[in-house]
C-alpha cells in the first residue's frame, strides 16, 4: 500500500475574476467539477477558456497532459484524464502521476471510490476533500506493468458497458423517434389532440416522503427507488436498495407504488426523468420523486413516461422557477400540467412498439448487467 501523496502530485487551481473580461475566451483550457460525468474518460476541451493575462494576474498552475482529475467539491469524486495541459478551478484536487504510479490504473481506483470519498467530505456549508485527506488516501501499489494489465482489463470491460448502455440509449431514441410520427410533440400538440391535465389524466399524483430512507445492506424484499436508478423509462433495478419492513410501510403511506405507476424525479441534479415500474414488488419511493397513477382506460403508462421524458415537458414544467439555486418540481404544478391524449387504439399502437423494443432492450440490459457484476467483482480483487 501507498499514500496518494507519496506518489502523486496534488494540485488545485482558482477562478480568473469572472468580471474582468480580458481574462476570459481565451485558448487556454479551464475545467470546472460540472464539466465531469459518470462516463467521463479522457477530457481535451474544457467549456470555458482563459487567457494568458489570466494565468499570469491570478497565479495559476498548469497541469501537464496525462493528469488525473478528481473533483473535490459540488460534486466530490468525479474523476477523468487531461488529453491536453490544463488549468482549473478550485473544485479539483488533481493527481499529477509519478513514475511509480500508471495513471490510468489510479483512474479506476478513484472511480471506485465515490462512496468513500464522499464520507471524507468536511464543511457546513458544503462537503469539501482538502489536499492533505486525498494526499493520505492509501491505494495498493503492484508492480508498474501489472498496474498496466490491471488498466487494460477494466478499460476492456468499461469499454464494453459503455457500449451496451449506447445501445439503450439509441433504442430509447427509437421509441422517442415512433412517438413524434404517431403523437407529435406531447406538449406544443402540433397535430391538435385533445389536452387534459395530468390531474386529470391520473387516479392519484403523490410526493414523496420528505425524510432520507435508512438503507439496509441484507435483501429484506422491500426495495426503495433512488432518482439515480430511475433513467428514462427504465429503472435500473440491478441497482436497487434495501429498506426494512417497517421503514417501508411508513413510505408507502400515502401511495404503495404499483405495477404500471411512473416514477417521475423531481428535484437535484437528477431531474424530470419518467420511468414505468415494470413489476409487481414491494417498493417505495426514495427522495427527490413523486409517483402518478395514470388511468389505463384513457392513458396507458407507457405513453404517460415517454412524454413526460420529452425536453419541452421539463421546460414547461421549470418555466414558473425562478432565482432557485436548485431547480425542482411541485406535485401541486405537475397536477395541473397539461398534456397531450390522443385515443387509447392509438396508444395501443405505441405500446406495441414499445413492447417489441423491450425485448431487444431486454436482452441488452442482461448482458449490462452481467459485465457491471463482472466489472464490481475485478474493483473488489484489484482494489478491496
Amino acid at each position: 500500500m501507498a499514500r496518494l501523496g507519496e506518489i502523486c502530485t496534488v494540485v488545485s487551481g482558482t477562478t480568473p475574476k469572472s468580471t474582468q473580461p480580458e481574462y476570459w475566451d481565451g485558448d487556454l483550457n479551464w475545467v470546472t467539477p460540472a464539466e465531469l460525468t459518470d462516463e467521463s474518460d479522457i477530457i481535451y476541451e474544457s467549456q470555458r477558456k482563459i487567457t494568458q493575462q489570466a494565468v499570469s494576474d491570478s497565479s495559476l498552475k498548469p497541469f501537464p497532459a496525462g493528469t488525473v482529475l478528481l473533483s473535490s467539491r459540488a460534486p466530490i469524486g468525479k474523476v477523468a484524464i487531461a488529453g491536453t495541459e490544463m488549468y482549473c478551478n478550485q473544485g479539483f484536487k488533481n493527481l499529477i502521476c509519478s513514475e511509480k504510479i500508471y495513471n490510468r490504473y489510479l483512474y479506476h481506483f478513484l472511480k471506485d471510490k465515490t462512496t468513500y470519498l464522499n464520507s471524507l467530505g468536511r464543511g457546513a456549508t458544503f462537503k469539501e476533500i482538502s489536499k492533505s485527506i486525498v494526499e493520505n488516501i492509501e491505494i495498493p501499489l503492484p508492480p508498474l506493468d501489472k498496474q498496466r494489465k490491471i488498466a487494460a482489463v477494466l478499460d476492456k470491460v468499461s469499454s464494453l458497458i459503455a457500449k451496451r448502455r449506447q445501445q439503450l440509449d439509441k433504442l430509447d431514441e427509437l421509441v422517442k423517434s415512433r412517438f413524434i410520427e404517431l403523437f407529435g410533440d406531447p406538449v406544443a400538440n402540433e397535430k391538435g389532440w385533445a389536452m387534459y391535465p395530468l390531474e386529470r389524466v391520473c387516479k392519484s399524483i403523490v410526493d414523496c416522503p420528505h425524510s432520507t430512507p435508512n438503507y439496509t445492506t441484507e435483501d429484506t424484499g422491500y426495495m426503495c427507488i433512488r432518482t439515480s436508478i430511475v433513467k428514462k423509462n427504465r429503472i435500473l433495478w440491478n441497482e436497487i436498495e434495501y429498506i426494512s419492513k417497517e421503514e417501508y410501510k411508513h413510505r408507502i403511506q400515502r401511495k404503495r407504488p404499483e405495477k404500471g405507476d411512473v416514477v417521475y424525479t423531481r428535484e437535484g441534479a437528477i431531474l424530470g426523468i419518467a420511468a414505468m415500474i415494470d413489476r409487481d414488488c414491494n417498493v417505495a419511493l426514495g427522495q427527490r420523486s413523486m409517483l402518478l397513477s395514470p388511468n389505463t382506460d384513457e392513458c396507458l403508462p407507457q405513453f404517460l413516461s415517454v412524454a413526460m421524458n420529452f425536453e419541452s415537458f421539463l421546460m414547461k414544467a421549470l418555466s414558473g422557477i425562478s432565482g432557485s439555486a436548485s431547480p425542482h418540481i411541485n406535485v401541486g404544478d405537475i397536477k395541473s400540467f397539461a398534456i397531450i391524449l390522443p385515443p387509447i387504439e392509438f396508444q395501443k399502437q405505441f405500446v406495441t412498439f414499445v413492447a417489441q423494443t423491450d425485448k431487444s432492450k431486454l436482452a441488452i440490459q442482461k448482458s449490462l448487467e452481467k459485465l457491471e457484476m463482472l466489472k464490481k467483482s475485478l474493483m473488489q480483487k484489484y482494489f478491496g
